[in-house]
């Protein structure tokens, strides 16, 4: 595999909701992407949807939540936004945006810059500091999901 390919494998991984950049800076050290290169693709590929995510994706899962085959999973999906973003909001206060930037950047099963952003969008959260607020939470994602990765290979490259 070329470079080129990994390097859009990478992006491609982050990009994916429930992943993100979670699993993809794994994958990438198992690739053997560079580190920091990897680490700004992954931030990049997680961070694509972003706008997305708030301007589109509950006008989606609201239209297909009655259809058949999709309806069960965006009822899913919405009940989860739906949660997170009052889980979010009873916890946070006024600290709102804090909040939204902790929730995405621990990374925790169900945490991330699609649930985080799709809260927001459920809230009627301002997008700019939304945005801003998601970022964050994903380069605290990259820096916590980045140190327990390098201490993971270089364990296993020590062992080998």
């Amino acid at each position: 595999m070329s470079d080129v390919q990994k390097y859009m494998w990478v992006i491609f991984i982050s990009m994916l909701p429930l992943i993100e950049l979670r699993g993809a800076l794994p994958v990438s050290q198992g690739l053997g992407v560079p580190f920091l290169p990897s680490l700004l693709l992954c931030v990049i590929g997680n961070m694509i949807p972003v706008p997305f995510i708030y301007l589109f994706a509950r006008k989606i899962l609201v239209w297909g939540k009655d259809k058949p085959i999709i309806g069960k999973f965006f009822t899913f999906c919405l009940e989860k936004g739906q949660k997170g973003g009052e889980k979010l909001k009873a916890t946070a206060g006024k600290g709102l945006y804090v909040a939204l930037m902790l929730f995405v950047g621990i990374p925790l099963p169900g945490t991330g810059a699609w649930t985080g952003m799709l809260a927001a969008s459920i809230l009627g959260m301002d997008f700019k500091k939304s945005t801003i607020a998601v970022l964050l939470g994903v380069l605290l994602a990259a820096v916590i999901v980045g140190t327990v990765t390098l201490g993971a290979f270089s364990a296993i490259k020590a062992i080998s």
